[in-house]
């Protein structure tokens, strides 16, 4: 069984676990902080377990580093890292807002750019993004690509969810040269849609980006030819370390990269 037929049905299993409990009351609760810091909710929760449950049904030999659960060696002999936020965008789950998602991703080595696998999927609607690393980024069984005409709308996807008062300041030349900017709340989803040509630049500069939040999103957007940079303008990539924060663009062509990014202070 290949890692992305793997990982496709474990987000699908998750998908079927979780799509009548967002927006219950079941759906919330206190399980305290997990791995990636924050709190951990019941949705969280039967998420993760869902593919933590799946992988050892199927004897599949990985590390997950899960945003709730932490490091979990299912094998003295690893193939790989499965990189998982089973939920991105907990609080619009736990609130029944329709737009979260779960993300998982493989690597082969501690580093984003050793990912080779990546399937992030929908679950407000099932829809699922995915890409094998050379082979192009589909949702579901539809090839997709970057925005790479010439937008009637320029739509430019911006992060700034618990912001400083000083990037604020930085960004907010972006604001006021673009009328359409978006923010939704779950970064993996928002770089699926991205990928779709949804958006034509997507910016997170808070250096609050957790590895989980994007490791799905890093490959889908790059099989997408989108372009992804660090803060400093150069190729985005980091370990795998949950004490690493990033941050990130991703855009569609230099053009549209140098139009928004010379317009911060």
């Amino acid at each position: 069984m290949k890692i992305i037929e793997i990982l496709r049905e474990a987000s699908r299993r998750i998908y079927e676990n979780v799509k009548d409990l967002a927006g219950t009351d079941d759906a919330a609760g206190d399980f305290g902080r997990g791995a990636g810091g924050d709190i951990s909710r019941n949705i969280d929760i039967v998420a993760e377990k869902t593919v933590i449950d799946y992988f050892k049904e199927i004897g599949f030999e990985c590390v997950i580093l899960g945003e709730e659960c932490g490091r979990v060696e299912l094998s003295d002999k690893p193939k790989g890292y499965v990189i998982m936020d089973a939920i991105d965008g907990s609080a619009n789950a736990v609130r029944g807002v329709p737009f979260f998602c779960s993300s998982l991703a493989f690597s082969t080595e501690n580093r984003l750019s050793a990912i080779t696998d990546g399937v992030i999927t929908n679950l407000s609607n099932g829809e699922m993004y995915w890409a094998s690393k050379g082979m192009g980024a589909f949702l579901n069984e539809t090839k997709i690509q970057v925005h790479c005409k010439d937008p009637i709308y320029k739509i430019v996807g911006i992060n700034t969810s618990g912001a400083s008062s000083e990037l604020m300041k930085k960004l907010y030349p972006i604001f006021e040269q673009h009328n359409h900017t978006r923010h939704f709340g779950a970064n993996a989803l928002e770089m699926a849609l991205f990928a779709r040509g949804f958006m034509d630049i997507f910016i997170d500069l808070r250096e609050k980006i957790r590895i989980q939040d994007i490791a799905a999103g890093y490959l889908i957007v790059k099989e997408a030819g989108g372009l992804l940079l660090d803060s400093n303008m150069k190729t985005l990539d980091a370990d795998l370390g949950y004490e690493t924060r990033l941050s990130f663009i991703a855009a569609a062509n230099e053009e549209i990269l140098k139009d928004v990014m010379s317009q911060i202070k």
